[in-house]
């Protein structure tokens, strides 16, 4: 059989339905419902949390000086209608970030776009504002590995792909890299370009025969690339992750760097680096609570919501619980929601008013909806397509930042759609913040190749305002 069109492919392929009804739900509770198990430990050598984090703060110093800059620039231009930089900084705004922190043009332009692909800085309403990664950037090494694990994650945007090669000899290429990665990982040492060279036409020939694709040479089809194009885009893919800081490259060798070794490692592990112990949570701010509860079963969380309410008045605490919503962590917001559930009529008047708040409506009429007598399977009919779909990225960032790929597919499949494609198309116009690293982060960590290659070009139309 020949190739087909990704679009195409994706709206025939009956694995890839979309599941109705009781995806609003399953979304709202999929981070709580993870399971829990023992962290591996990382193969020896590699060093510490701190230590890795201290090495990317060192390559992601431009990114964080410029989301500063630009948090700067907003909070001095207050009253006089400036809303921030645009998400694709104009030449003035480079101009002006070049001469005030010392840098280059072209330093600005890369520093900003991986401020935007770590999440130190995301885009609301159509102006670009500081992400919640800046405000733990120097306190939070969690958050700071998983800003760096986003960047790794959409390598393939860090540079245009090379001139003249199809873009599905491009895809083919950025499907068959994880192999490569794998083995420069288990190798703990230099991979010769020419062994690289070689995996990777063997992969690509693999991924081409396991969808059973024969190369007619027609317009639908994707003839594999040649060796020099090959060669090209294995010098390309190698240049994107030494740009990244994933891996250095030598005469005609490879290396992973001690931080590309660790992601690759959290990749075949599925861990999360983000676990945080519940004890103690009833002396916690709220955020600190719901972030100790993170990792229990829905029962055991709503005793420790019980217990922290108790020890305050309901008042004080439903606002305390909406402020924490607030914030950019979607975790974080997610379960404050739930914890709402359990304080019940109480928290009516003041959840009734977060519904006029944008990022907290989908969550405040879910709420409402159910406080009104809805089933949960029911309550998502209070929502427009619109806020389905935010209500839909919010919770796959949530998963993304904090969960198991494993969950963020199974997030994929629970999405109330009838065909990817549509979904891609409404998730690209909704304008969440996170769009371009939760697509990113679903094509990473989905096993089907054609379903993955749609994310990755959905998510490079996003991040270049492309259609």
């Amino acid at each position: 059989m020949t190739s087909r069109k990704p679009d195409e492919q994706l709206a025939r392929d009956s694995r890839l339905r979309l599941v109705s009804p009781r995806s609003i739900t399953t979304a709202r509770t999929a981070v709580t419902n993870r399971r829990t198990r023992p962290a591996p430990r990382p193969p020896e050598g590699t060093p510490g949390p701190a230590e890795l984090a201290q090495r990317v703060r060192a390559s992601l110093s431009d990114a964080a000086r410029l989301a500063r800059w630009a948090e700067r620039r907003t909070a001095n231009a207050a009253g006089t209608g400036y809303t921030g930089p645009r998400p694709l900084l104009s030449d003035a705004d480079v101009e002006q970030a070049a001469a005030e922190l010392g840098l280059t043009s072209g330093q600005v332009r890369v520093g900003w776009d991986r401020a935007r692909l770590s999440g130190l800085v995301e885009v609301h309403g159509g102006s670009a504002r500081p992400g919640w990664r800046l405000h733990a950037w120097d306190r939070d090494d969690s958050a700071v590995l998983r800003g760096w694990v986003a960047v790794f994650d959409a390598w393939s945007l860090i540079h245009p792909a090379p001139d003249g090669i199809a873009p599905a000899a491009v895809a083919e290429v950025v499907e068959a890299m994880p192999q490569l990665l794998s083995l420069l990982q288990l190798s703990a040492g230099p991979v010769t370009v020419p062994a690289l060279l070689d995996m990777l036409g063997q992969r690509v020939a693999e991924l081409r025969d396991e969808r059973c694709e024969v190369p007619y040479g027609t317009p639908e089809t994707a003839p594999s690339p040649d060796a020099a194009s090959l060669a090209r885009l294995l010098r390309w893919a190698l240049g994107c992750l030494g740009a990244v800081d994933a891996l250095t490259l030598g005469p005609a060798r490879a290396t992973l760097t001690p931080l590309g070794s660790w992601a690759v490692w959290v990749k075949l592990e599925q861990i999360c680096v983000a676990a945080q112990s519940p004890a103690g949570n009833i002396e916690q701010s709220a955020a600190a609570m719901l972030r100790g509860c993170a990792r229990l079963t829905p029962g055991p969380a709503r005793a420790e919501y019980r217990a922290w309410l108790a020890a305050r008045p309901v008042g004080s605490a439903v606002t305390e619980l909406l402020q924490a919503a607030r914030g950019e962590d979607a975790l974080v917001r997610g379960l404050a929601f739930e914890a709402l559930r359990v304080v019940g009529a109480p928290a009516e008047p003041e959840v009734r008013a977060a519904a006029g708040e944008s990022a907290l409506r989908p969550y405040a009429l879910l709420w409402l909806a159910e406080h009104d007598g809805a089933d949960p399977e029911d309550a998502q009919d209070a929502l427009t397509r619109e806020e389905s779909t935010w209500l839909w990225v919010d919770t796959a960032a949530a998963v993304a930042d904090h969960g198991e790929a494993e969950l963020l597919v199974r997030h994929l499949d629970s999405a109330v759609r009838t065909t990817v494609p549509r979904l891609l198309d409404e998730v690209r116009a909704v304008g969440h913040p996170r769009t371009v690293q939760v697509l990113i982060a679903l094509a990473a960590a989905h096993p089907d190749p054609a379903l993955a290659k749609a994310l990755r070009r959905a998510a490079f139309q996003v991040h270049t305002g492309g259609e």
